[in-house]
């Protein structure tokens, strides 16, 4: 026989259900807060977050509304591969100045950038972002925001996906843990001259002196 709930007894029984409904709104779904794992350069202030297998579900249920950019440099876009349907508009430009104390080379910024994703989408489209790895993109989303695009994900594993970090792999520092190339989903190093457009200053602002 079942007893009728009391005042009390169903109070309990709704902060129950509402805890437990809680544990199941994913902080993707709402996308306002980062998963406590996500790294802080990830992070963006929109707060959407895509992988690179749930973004490209989401660009087949909606291709002809859904924007997916690249934002690496156009060299990494020809030479290390990209998605498919993919826009490549550079963050960044590579140049050829060595930086001996981050030995890498220096890159400087695509002063058009936001000006040429406005060529390519409206501020309330919905705008999937990549880059190597989630930090420029997380960057790139940023800088969107701040142009009032309020739908804009960031896709948190990039291209290449992290770093294996177990020191017995032979893999160990190769970007073979996620990413869209290691997700099973299309990518090719074919480009399409017809999505790409190139940052204005992707040369080095001075030439740099060999002697030097």
């Amino acid at each position: 026989m079942m007893l009728p709930l009391t005042r009390i007894s169903a109070h309990s029984l709704f902060i129950t259900l509402a805890a437990v409904a809680a544990l199941f709104i994913s902080p993707f779904a709402m996308g306002q807060q980062a998963s406590p794992e996500l790294p802080k350069a990830k992070q963006t202030s929109l707060g959407l977050y895509v992988t690179s297998k749930e973004a490209y579900g989401k660009w087949q249920a909606d291709p002809e509304n859904i924007t997916v950019l690249d934002v690496r440099t156009t060299e990494e876009y020809l030479f290390v591969g990209h998605a498919p349907m993919a826009w490549n508009v550079p963050l960044l430009a590579q140049t050829h100045e060595w930086d001996a104390d981050r030995q890498y080379f220096k890159m400087q910024p695509n002063t058009d950038f936001v000006a040429q994703v406005m060529e390519i989408a409206k501020p309330s489209d919905t705008i999937l972002v990549m880059c190597r790895s989630g930090g420029r993109s997380a960057m790139a989303v940023n800088r969107l925001a701040e142009a009032g695009f309020t739908n804009v994900y960031n896709i948190t594993d990039g291209m290449e996906g992290d770093k294996v970090k177990d020191p017995a792999s032979v893999y160990l520092g190769q970007r073979l843990v996620n990413g869209w190339k290691n997700s099973g989903v299309p990518w090719t190093y074919q480009p399409n001259p017809e999505q790409m457009l190139f940052a204005s200053n992707e040369e080095p602002s001075q030439p740099i002196n060999p002697k030097e």
